[in-house]
């Protein structure tokens, strides 16, 4: 068996053109175009390329994108009083914190700080318990959410499935186990204190691997036929200066074995910035009544 590889670039564009489409409504409706704005603390390489991203393909589908970049001694007190003023702006829709933040600042006093209506990436603890609760209304993280997308566009059936979910971090592995049990999947949810998680995985009809470790999981893992999605993203640096992006999973042992996996690059990763445009286009029309 050699798996189908799940791309997730073709499936990003195509949220993209909904979006852009969904954009042209609102600003047609509403005499002005949805507005994301993302705060950046401090200068974090990596997260200077994120931010910019993210402003930039909010722009590509026609939204109003703005990065405010704040220094890495800006003080918790500095960064809340930017969120507030965010938070009452009219023409801000969504909401975005990059992290991590510098260290002395406290990630769950600023998080909080965001409006959950505004809240695009859906850590606010309001978003978060609308999802546990399984109450309608609330902004689901972009990641797990660009996860759904690619195993519906796959035709992966997830309910009476057992899905196992490696990583269980607020960012990724909860909010994809609750997204997974509200579509009628068994769910475990595993992590560092596991017992033999080799064991585990090869009971997963749909395997999610959000474990943050280079090549985690074996071919030898997977039960035969499994769907596995690849949310790792480990960055090795090569000789010349030189850097490769890894997932959690070995990908030539999985893909002889998997029915169905994503890469790493071009799997998950298009799809959260894909996903994070949607949540804005979302929680834009929600505010203005047209949800």
């Amino acid at each position: 068996m050699t798996a189908r590889i799940l791309e997730g670039k073709a499936l990003a564009e195509a949220v993209r053109v909904e979006v852009r489409a969904g954009v042209e409504a609102f600003r047609r409706a509403h005499g002005r175009v949805p507005g994301l704005d993302v705060v950046l603390v401090g200068d974090d390489p990596a997260s200077v390329v994120y931010t910019r991203n993210k402003e930039r393909a909010s722009n590509d589908v026609g939204m109003r994108g703005q990065l405010h970049a704040m220094p890495a001694t800006a003080s918790e007190a500095d960064v809340i009083a930017l969120l507030r003023a965010l938070d009452e702006d009219p023409a801000v829709d969504g909401v975005l914190v990059q992290l991590p933040l510098p260290n002395g600042l406290d990630a769950r006093r600023i998080l909080d700080a965001v409006d959950p209506r505004k809240d695009v990436d859906g850590f606010h603890p309001v978003n978060a318990g609308k999802l546990l609760m399984g109450y309608p209304g609330g902004l689901v993280a972009c990641t797990p959410l660009g996860c759904m997308r690619l195993l519906a566009h796959a035709g992966t059936r997830l309910e009476g499935a057992h899905a196992v979910v490696i990583g269980n971090g607020l960012v990724v592995g909860r909010p994809m186990a609750q997204l997974l049990l509200a579509a009628n999947a068994t769910v475990t949810t595993a992590h560092a204190f596991t017992r033999d998680l080799p064991g585990l995985c090869r009971l997963a009809d749909v395997l999610v691997v959000a474990a943050g470790r280079k090549d985690l999981v074996r071919g030898d893992w997977i039960k035969p036929g499994a769907t596995v999605v690849d949310v790792g993203a480990n960055r090795v640096d090569l000789p010349g200066g030189h850097s490769k992006l890894y997932g959690d999973v070995a990908f030539d042992e999985a893909r002889q074995v998997a029915a169905v996996l994503t890469p790493v690059p071009g799997g998950v990763g298009p799809m959260t910035i894909a996903m994070l445009l949607a949540n804005t286009l979302e929680a834009a029309r929600r505010r203005m009544g047209s949800a």
